[in-house]
């Protein structure tokens, strides 16, 4: 029996048309730290799905206004039939220095995932809005372990505080729990939160 608690991605996608050309593509918004990167490789594996990260464009140096660019060299390219994807990625850390996206394909579902997919500057390209919701002491913890190698305990900590007062303004603004279509906590499996397709069973 399908427990009926966990909202099933595909029954949306499947009701609802393309607003990027022909691409369906499923933002995921939440606080730094709080699973989106998690979520998103699961859906990304089940869905068949490539994901645009929106800290390949943000950085510390540009946390707030990066998202031109994201528009520019992804969003308006999918809206006019581009098959694959090519753009440079922000490096956030001095040793951090990713190399270019270079020729992504262009998928039938695609993920944005990152702190403020669900934008207001990039609602009318969407077909679904998630939003994981998780506490602000799990979201630092796990921030500052990721990047506890970038500095001392202390630098790393005023780094995260920071940008989680950053993206609290941005919450107060766009409001993205409220838009979303689905809302996660990010402290409990995903897998048993959301379904990407009804089980099927044999008789």
């Amino acid at each position: 029996m399908t427990d009926r608690r966990r909202t099933t991605i595909s029954l949306l996608l499947d009701a609802r048309q393309p607003r990027a050309g022909r691409t369906k593509l499923v933002g995921i918004d939440g606080h730094g730290g709080s699973g989106k990167s998690t979520l998103a490789l699961m859906l990304a594996e089940q869905l068949g799905a490539e994901v645009i990260h929106t800290d390949d464009f943000a950085s510390w140096d540009n946390p707030k206004d990066w998202w031109p660019l994201l528009i520019e060299r992804v969003l308006d390219p999918i809206c006019k039939g581009a098959h694959h994807l090519s753009y440079p990625r922000s490096k956030w850390w001095p040793n951090h220095d990713p190399p270019p996206m270079v020729d992504q394909p262009v998928t039938p579902v695609m993920l944005l995932e990152g702190v403020s997919a669900l934008r207001v500057e990039f609602r009318h390209y969407l077909t679904i809005g998630v939003c994981v919701s998780t506490p602000k002491a799990v979201c630092l913890e796990r921030g500052t372990r990721r990047d506890a190698d970038q500095g001392t305990p202390d630098e790393i900590m005023r780094l995260w505080e920071k940008f989680y007062a950053d993206e609290e303004g941005y919450l107060r603004r766009d409001d993205p729990e409220t838009y979303a279509d689905i809302v996660l906590d990010g402290t409990q499996p995903f897998e048993s939160q959301v379904l990407v397709s009804e089980p099927r069973f044999s008789s």
